[in-house]
């Protein structure tokens, strides 16, 4: 097990990443981009994926982490609902809305699965292993 010293290391966080890289797409390449409400809530949310994972880690340690991990965890259950709304107003294509669900599920069951590992490990108040 190798030791993970920047944020940026950690897969969920570039499985978040990605997410937040395909919203923003969609923001170019859709009618969502003109919706300034929507399109403001759900960069929120999908900025709020990442940016907690990288807090948590630099927090440090399993029991802070697991919070952040948390609220990025929410982040994409928000998320996924706001696609939702997108397609509904017909922003968004049924196409487009199978991939983005499809991301924030895959995104979301990273977050549990490394949730579930610090919850398990330990490494409490120590920089995260990888497995």
């Amino acid at each position: 097990m190798g030791r993970i010293d920047r944020f940026e290391d950690l897969e969920v966080w570039k499985i978040s990443r990605e997410l937040c890289q395909f919203v923003e797409q969609l923001f170019q390449t859709t009618p969502l981009g003109n919706n300034l409400a929507l399109r403001n809530q759900m960069e929120r949310s999908s900025g709020s994926i990442m940016d907690n994972i990288a807090e948590g880690f630099g927090r440090g340690g399993n029991k802070e982490s697991h919070n952040f991990l948390s609220f990025s965890k929410g982040s994409c259950t928000e998320l996924k609902s706001q696609f939702y709304r997108s397609m509904d107003k017909k922003l968004i294509s049924e196409d487009d809305f199978n991939t983005a669900s499809n991301m924030t599920e895959h995104c979301e069951n990273k977050i549990g699965a490394f949730m579930y590992y610090l919850r398990n490990s330990n490494i409490k108040g120590q920089k995260f292993n990888s497995k």
